[in-house]
C-alpha cells in the first residue's frame, strides 16, 4: 500500500502528526487509523465475494485484479498462442530504424560502399551532410542545411 513512501517522507509524516495531535494523542490517532483501514479491506473483501457469489459459478476463477487492461492482456498472452514471442525476437528496431533513416536519406544500405553511396547522392544533386569539416578539400565550402537555420 505505501510502497512508493521513501523513509525521508515517512520520517516528514511522523513529525507532522507529532507536531499536528501531540504526543499524548498519537497512539489513540493510530489505533483509530489501523481499525479504519482493517474496517475498509474487511467491507472490500465481503463486497468482493458477494458480487463472485453473485456472478455463479461459470465466473469462479474471476479476480478483480483482470480488470486492470495491463494484468489482462499479461494474463492473457501468458500461453502466447499467436506466436508473439517470435515475432518479437526476430524484429530488429535498430536495424529497421537505420534502413529507414538510410532510405530517409537517399543512401544505399550498408551493403554498398560509402563512396557509392556518396557519389550517387552527389550525382542526383543531393548535398552530403556526412562529411566532416577536416575531410573537405581547401577551397570547399561546407555544405548549407535550408533546415537546420
Amino acid at each position: 500500500m505505501f510502497n512508493d513512501i521513501g523513509p525521508l517522507e515517512l520520517l516528514t509524516i511522523i513529525v507532522l502528526a507529532v507536531l499536528v495531535f501531540g504526543p499524548d494523542k498519537l497512539p489513540k490517532v493510530i489505533q483509530d487509523v489501523t481499525r479504519t483501514i482493517r474496517k475498509i479491506r474487511e467491507f472490500s473483501e465481503s463486497a468482493k465475494q458477494d458480487i463472485r457469489n453473485e456472478l455463479g459459478p461459470e465466473f469462479k476463477d474471476f479476480e478483480f485484479e483482470d480488470l486492470n487492461p495491463k494484468t489482462f492482456i499479461r494474463k492473457q498472452l501468458d500461453g502466447d498462442e499467436l506466436g508473439l514471442k517470435e515475432i518479437r525476437n526476430g524484429f530488429d528496431l535498430k536495424k529497421e530504424m537505420a534502413e529507414v533513416t538510410d532510405a530517409v536519406n537517399g543512401r544505399e544500405s550498408e551493403a554498398v560502399p560509402s563512396s557509392a553511396s556518396s557519389s550517387g547522392s552527389a550525382a542526383s544533386g543531393r548535398i552530403d551532410m556526412t562529411k566532416k569539416p577536416e575531410e573537405l578539400a581547401k577551397d570547399e565550402r561546407p555544405p548549407f542545411d535550408a533546415d537546420a537555420t
